[in-house]
């Protein structure tokens, strides 16, 4: 753990404003950073309500930032509520028709969530030697717990996390969130919203470790059905939103499934592939809002092949589906094989069912590609092809995506001291 910081918040409850970073949140504020700054370019559409959109915008990017930092478990709650006030107004107000039923439903089920989390919370309060909000004591509080206490403790903070990964069935706001977001709205709701839910897993994993190994093959249950439940709607799909926002609940499968192996080679491809899948559903829905302004419509079957009039978008295009799908030489190819290898060692052949999915993938990217990229039919009008400031977003997105994917060991160097001291909490 470095640049740590405390000062006391509340010494009457215990809570302190602790802040510091290590090896599990380091990517992910990188990752909030990064994403930010591409959503701020993609923004430049934004003329009705600008000063208002920027100022949500930049409250939502210290929120994350607040979350992914925070030492302290009250601390790190009042970030985690915080996203909602802006996410809520960036729906309701900028959205598309359905934007007022998206933002409710969005901040119900988040609420929802919370409430189980909360209370999860004051348990672990309620342990803590001193009554002290602070990670480390409450986690020292939690092993002193009921083995009983633990299983119901954990799984409040799982509906809470759940939530917001989405893992299914707590899933049913992603949709309708991302199709009537703004599109910058959903790079930020796909790239770095659903990382907080697994980012905070890890933590709930780190303070009751007794309780995860317990629930370990219940999470891998979940984790391969939310793997195969997201991929085959994802190819139902039409709409490109949608698909895109179904096949992130595949994605963040793999990120429940290699969290679940307690590994550390399953746990480091959990953390690549947060930053895998940050970056790729970026660039996706990046892509989805720039073809949305040109033609607009996301329906797959009124958009032509674009490689006629704008022979850059598809081509990115193009790369983006398949560098999803985990084409190999993308980071997702690098995170998804980490949990591969990971879940074998742990459960053998179950783990078709990862291979499985990502066959799945690789389907409905190359059903878009054929016909949405380089199908013969163009589309009925003109298609602008990429202006200077959109070129620069995707460039920023596929450097992640590309560098991490050829040359990953920096990024899984900064996860791997963390990940070690987590995998001797379960006895690795």
């Amino acid at each position: 753990q470095q640049f740590f910081e405390t000062r006391p918040w509340n010494p009457r409850v215990g809570s302190s404003f602790a802040l510091g970073v290590d090896g599990i949140s380091l990517p992910m504020v990188l990752l909030s950073t990064v994403l930010c700054f591409v959503a701020m370019l993609a923004s430049g559409g934004i003329k009705v309500g600008a000063r208002l959109y920027f100022s949500l915008l930049l409250v939502l990017e210290a929120a994350m930032l607040g979350v992914f930092m925070a030492r302290d478990w009250s601390l790190f709650y009042v970030f985690w509520e915080l996203t909602l006030i802006p996410l809520f107004f960036l729906i309701d107000r900028m959205g598309g028709a359905n934007r007022h039923r998206a933002a409710l439903n969005f901040v119900l089920y988040t609420l929802g969530g919370s409430v189980f989390m909360l209370v999860a919370l004051l348990l672990l309060y309620d342990a803590a030697p001193g009554h002290s909000f602070a990670m480390a004591d409450m986690a020292a509080g939690g092993a002193g717990l009921p083995h009983a206490t633990q299983l119901l403790v954990f799984a409040g903070l799982f509906v809470g996390f759940g939530v917001k990964m989405p893992v299914f069935p707590m899933h049913g706001w992603l949709p309708l969130a991302h199709v009537e977001a703004p599109s910058p709205v959903s790079i930020l709701l796909s790239g770095v919203l659903l990382k907080m839910g697994a980012y905070g897993l890890i933590r709930a994993a780190e303070t009751l470790p007794g309780a995860v190994l317990d629930l370990q093959p219940a999470l891998a249950a979940l984790a391969f059905f939310s793997l195969l439940y997201g991929g085959v709607l994802a190819w139902r799909q039409t709409d490109l939103k949608r698909m895109v926002a179904y096949s992130s609940v595949a994605h963040m499968g793999v990120v429940l499934l290699g969290i679940a192996t307690l590994n550390l080679t399953g746990l480091s491809g959990a953390v690549f592939q947060m930053t895998a899948h940050g970056y790729a559903a970026a660039l996706m829905f990046l892509l989805v809002g720039i073809v949305y302004q040109r033609t607009h419509t996301r329906e797959l079957g009124e958009i032509g092949a674009l490689s006629a009039t704008a022979p850059k978008l598809a081509f990115f295009f193009a790369l983006a589906l398949l560098s999803a799908a985990g084409l190999p030489g993308s980071a997702g190819f690098v995170a998804e094989l980490q949990v591969l290898v990971g879940g074998f060692a742990r459960w053998q052949g179950w783990v078709v069912l990862l291979s499985l999915s990502v066959l799945i993938s690789a389907a409905y990217a190359l059903r878009v590609v054929g016909r949405l990229c380089v199908g013969e039919r163009p589309h009925a009008g003109p298609v602008a092809d990429l202006v200077p400031a959109e070129r620069v977003a995707i460039g920023l997105l596929l450097v992640g995506i590309v560098g991490a994917g050829l040359w990953p060991a920096p990024l899984l160097a900064l996860s791997a001291a963390s990940l070690r001291n987590l995998v001797q909490l379960f006895g690795g």
